[in-house]
């Protein structure tokens, strides 16, 4: 049994391959460890997970935000292999998840647009470029917590059109101080600004709420995908749920830069588990 893990800041996808080739789900709250501490990870494997299984693990492939760094690839190991102690244990980026996902063998520069974002150029069978993301404090350009930031202090400021700032009030009766508290005070701020994105998305039609989500994308490809030199010769592609539910919007960005935007789908998962589904075929 195979089990391959997409983690991102929002959510887990889990799937779980069986020798016979029978495929399994199961999903969780998101875990990042550079925000999170490792017991919501092992939360999230005790509850949604663990109930799923039946046999031995023999290989974990797990694909997640955050691990860049080798102490943080160790975290996610020690905890994995608290559980699967006799299985093969890989942590990759989420970044090479997406690219095999969407790229397959093929070059081409792969992102992600979710609550965070990131992108790579990907030469068929490793990532030889990226751009560092900096996570939502100091980058993410694009993402869902990027765009919820800016709208937030729009508001808070007074700074969008009324009827708009009518109907969010009536969405997050939260004050000033409220909302505050929530991102300096509490957990998960990234999480909590990166769900005024559904608003956003339900008032496209607002020129306020499109010029929004323009310029986010148009930010991320300006500081993101124009700096890889192939960019304008390779097919870029996106996963993520902000990329799929403004796909429109992101290819209009693209279209306006001449680059070619090809697969938006909205989690890397399913291109994965054919990945190493053919891998446990050979």
């Amino acid at each position: 049994m195979i089990l391959i893990a997409d983690s991102g800041g929002s959510k887990i996808d889990w799937r779980i391959l069986h020798d016979d080739g029978k495929i399994d789900q199961a999903s969780g709250p998101g875990f990042n460890p550079y925000y999170q501490p490792p017991s919501d990870l092992e939360r999230s494997i005790e509850e949604k997970l663990l109930p799923q299984l039946s046999g031995q693990v023999k290989e974990v492939f797990f694909y997640g935000a955050g691990v860049s760094s080798p102490d943080n690839q160790e975290i996610v190991k020690k905890i994995l292999r608290k559980y699967f102690d006799h299985a093969v244990v890989e942590i990759n980026l989420d970044l090479l998840g997406a690219a095999r996902s969407l790229c397959g063998e093929e070059e081409g520069i792969a992102c992600i647009l979710g609550t965070g974002s990131n992108s790579c150029s990907y030469d068929g069978s490793k990532i030889d470029k990226n751009i560092a993301s900096l996570g939502w404090i100091l980058g993410d350009e694009g993402s869902g917590t990027y765009m919820g930031k800016r709208f937030l202090i729009d508001y808070l400021r007074k700074e969008m059109p009324e009827k708009l700032a009518e109907h969010f009030r009536a969405r997050f009766p939260f004050n000033r101080e409220e909302m505050l508290s929530k991102i300096y005070q509490q957990d998960k701020p990234a999480a909590f600004l990166g769900s005024f994105t559904r608003f956003i998305f339900q008032h496209l039609k607002d020129p306020y709420c499109y010029q929004l989500a323009y310029s986010g994308f148009d930010v991320f490809f300006e500081k993101n995908i124009t700096q890889y030199n192939n960019h304008k010769n390779v097919k870029v592609h996106f996963t993520g749920s902000v990329a799929f539910y403004f796909g429109n919007i992101v290819r209009q960005v693209g279209n306006d830069r001449g680059i070619i935007v090809k697969n938006i789908v909205e989690t890397p998962i399913a291109g994965l588990t054919l990945f190493h589904k053919k891998n446990l075929n050979t």
